[in-house]
Order: C-alpha cells, then structure tokens, then sequence
C-alpha cells in the first residue's frame, strides 16, 4: 500500500439509535453504508476535519467526542485510517445529505441488516458491545 488516505467518520447517537448514510450510486461505494464524514485535510486536526465534514454533508453542527475506534483497510491499492469518533448533535437532526442517498437510525441490533463500506464494518463490530450505543 503505497498511499494512506487518512479518514474521519462520525458515529452519531440519538434516541438509542446510530445513523448510517448510504452512499449515492454515482460515487465510489456507491449503494454501501457507512458513517458520516471524509478525508483529514493537510493542516487539519481529525476533529476539525469531522466537524467540517459532517457540516458540509448534513448541514448540522457537532461536538467531537471519544474515539471509538482506529483502523487500517486496504481498498484497492490505498490504505483507508479510518478513525471513528463518538459525536453528538449540537442543533438540527439531519435529514438530507450531499453524498448520500439515504439516512438511516438504526438501532444496535439492526446495525448488521444494511451492507456496510468495508472500512466501516470494524465499527459496526465495536458498537455491538460499545456502552454509548444503546
């Protein structure tokens, strides 16, 4: 693995319930599930980064909270750190998003009936036994 795309992800908890994004079909992943979020910025922090993403793909504000969970998956000939982060919201729910299709809340047993991205399964993996999750 030549490059590493360094990755944020929000897990966002409402209500007992985490929400998954599906992927628009025109993007990579297209029609797969995962969390909010994108690539680290040259000169960001992770926080920063998540806080930036979540805002321009959901149009809500959020605060950062713990890492969950930190990983590395090959996809292709790229290495995706995907880091994932507890994050709470701080005014609107989302309902629409620029890079995905479909939102979903789902609870911590229906975390596996949706097809997950493969940098985001080891996270739906933590959430099961994960003590904010529900």
């Amino acid at each position: 693995m030549a490059d590493i795309l360094h990755v944020v992800a929000a897990v966002i908890v409402r209500n007992g319930c985490v929400l998954a994004c599906r992927r628009n079909l025109n993007l990579s992943a297209g029609g797969l599930w995962e969390f909010p979020g994108g690539k680290v910025e040259p000169g960001e922090s992770p926080s920063e980064a998540l806080a930036r993403e979540v805002r321009e793909e959901l149009d809500v504000d959020v605060e950062i909270g713990e890492l969950i969970h930190r990983g590395m998956t090959p996809v292709g000939a790229v290495g995706v750190d995907l880091s994932s982060y507890a994050v709470r919201l701080t005014d609107a729910v989302p309902t629409a998003s620029t890079d995905h299709d479909r939102l979903r809340w789902l609870k911590r047993e229906e975390l596996n009936s949706v097809e997950w991205a493969q940098p985001d399964r080891p996270v739906v993996d933590v959430l099961a036994h994960w003590k904010e999750a529900g």
